[in-house]
């Protein structure tokens, strides 16, 4: 698990609002870039002390992320490591903080595109930084591929100043070619191209550090984009109390597929309980009745054939939360039973849709955001790229720019629910803007039937009343968390067996 972050992510524009105000309340711009300098000097010499290595060589661009070098390379020879310098533009044509900083280097500067990597132990790259906006020019590419070439062959650390050159600090693409770093420090709060694939890729271990920025200027960015930690949903974790009893903690209905396919339903079932729903019910077709029932000790099992067997299931006001998809099959009866499970009640019912409960509705998808958005309660779909595209081809018959938080986002919007976008950078977006991002995941999680653990464990806190977008948020983390503490040679099930011991962390963060 990574360090843990300020709770809020910002875009490129955000960030560069937040230094604008902080240095129009008085904050002196170079004061910002002594303090960014001091942070990357500090990361640097950690690195540097762990393997030995004393010589440097500080790439500079031409804007302040070039200034923020030139000051840590100022701070490392004050140090007593052997520090050179190579800048992207002649001295003469800096401007500002950079020219400034650039000046203030007592030591002669070579031209970084014919600068030589031999006998350096670490570079660091404040080529450019997150306010990159176009592809890098074929002679920045050309030192960008030469620097990733070195860092390859040595062996030796590259440290990036707040994002590897070349990753768009909104988007996470690769603009042309990017850096790739062992680590990267970056200042006041993450961006989201920090977080999401593939910038996440070229970063390393990413450090988040205070430079002086007021915390005051995130009060007019209106930020909707989250880190996706515990403390972004903690607050709201449904807990048992003395007084409660499992009806009191919701019910949650999972819905099987035929007798060929029990097995993802079964998996959302038990993680359902393991999330802390009180009480599970398996709505399962008559034919797959005997194996469902003697596959099962803690869930429930009642027949329900088709959408009206399922509809009379549904008739117990006390099942609060249904999860519907995994093995359900791609068919127009599956279509029926989603919208059977979506129906407008008297009651608030929320919903899961996973799998075949989205893929069937590809050819209609506006007839699914239909009975979304007359759900009665909260409802959560949960696709991974492939269902995504299928079932939101709007959405992604883009130019490519935007990102895969602009596309959840609109989907949300377009559907009226909330859409966790499953995949290693995840992301989770609500109908009102809110979205959070997954900043780590293990590739362990690549298992048949992870996704349908998933689908339980959200339609367990939905059942404990959860809100949709926090619900599904935290549980995105803890199958992230339960995932990366089995480790190597999970399958789906380990996933559920993990999950206590995510709880009784979780339950000990909170008793702090």
């Amino acid at each position: 698990m990574p360090s843990a972050f300020p709770l809020e992510i910002l875009t490129t524009d955000q960030m560069a609002r937040a230094d604008r105000l902080t240095i129009e309340s008085g904050v002196p711009a170079m004061s910002l870039m002594e303090s960014a300098a001091v942070a990357i000097a500090r990361a640097t010499s950690q690195i540097l002390q762990r393997t030995s290595g004393r010589r440097v060589l500080v790439l500079c661009g031409p804007g302040n992320n070039g200034g923020d070098g030139f000051v840590a390379a100022r701070l490392l020879r004050a140090q007593r490591y052997k520090v050179r310098v190579a800048s992207l533009t002649p001295l003469d044509q800096l401007r500002g903080d950079a020219a400034q900083a650039a000046a203030a280097w007592p030591c002669p500067v070579t031209s970084a595109l014919e600068c030589s990597f031999d006998g350096i132990d670490l570079v660091i790259d404040a080529l450019f930084g997150t306010g990159l906006a176009r592809d890098l020019d074929s002679n920045a590419s050309a030192l960008v591929r030469r620097l990733n070439r070195w860092r390859r062959e040595s062996g030796q650390n590259v440290v990036a100043v707040d994002i590897p050159s070349g990753v768009d600090g909104t988007t996470g693409a690769v603009r042309g070619a990017a850096v790739e770093a062992d680590a990267t420090v970056t200042f006041f709060r993450v961006k989201t191209g920090h977080l999401l694939l593939p910038g996440r890729l070229h970063c390393g271990a990413l450090t988040c550090t205070h430079i002086g920025i007021r915390p005051s200027a995130l009060d007019s960015l209106a930020v909707e984009t989250f880190v996706n930690m515990p403390q972004l949903w903690r607050a709201a974790l449904p807990l048992p109390r003395v007084e409660g009893h499992k009806y009191s903690r919701g019910h949650a209905l999972v819905v099987s597929g035929g007798a060929s396919f029990t097995g993802a339903a079964r998996l959302s079932a038990a993680a359902a309980l393991r999330a802390g729903a009180g009480l599970v019910t398996l709505a399962s077709p008559i034919e797959a009745l005997a194996v469902n029932a003697s596959a099962l000790t803690s869930v429930m099992v009642r027949p329900a054939d088709g959408a009206k067997g399922l509809a009379k299931v549904l008739s117990d006001e006390r099942k609060n939360a249904v999860a519907i998809g995994p093995g359900l099959g791609v068919s127009e009866e599956s279509c029926a039973q989603v919208e059977t499970a979506l129906a407008p009640q008297a009651y608030r019912r929320a919903a899961v849709l996973d799998a075949d409960a989205l893929s069937s509705f590809a050819g209609d998808p506006e007839r699914l955001w239909r009975a979304t958005r007359a759900a009665p309660g909260p409802v959560v779909m949960t696709p991974h790229a492939g269902e995504f595209a299928r079932l939101f081809a709007a959405c992604e018959s883009d130019c490519g720019c935007r990102s895969k938080l602009d596309k959840a986002r609109e989907a949300a919007r377009a559907s009226g629910a909330v859409v966790l976008f499953k995949g290693a950078d995840t992301v989770v977006a609500a109908p009102d803007g809110r979205a959070s991002i997954l900043p780590y995941a293990t590739p362990w999680l690549a298992t048949a039937g992870s996704g349908d653990v998933l689908t339980g464990v959200i339609a367990g806190l939905l059942a404990q009343r959860m809100d949709g977008f926090l619900a599904a948020s935290c549980a995105a983390w803890m199958h992230a968390r339960a995932a990366e503490i089995f480790g190597p040679g999970l399958i789906a099930d380990d996933i559920i067996a993990a999950l206590p011991q995510v709880w009784r962390e979780l339950c000990a963060a909170q008793q702090k």
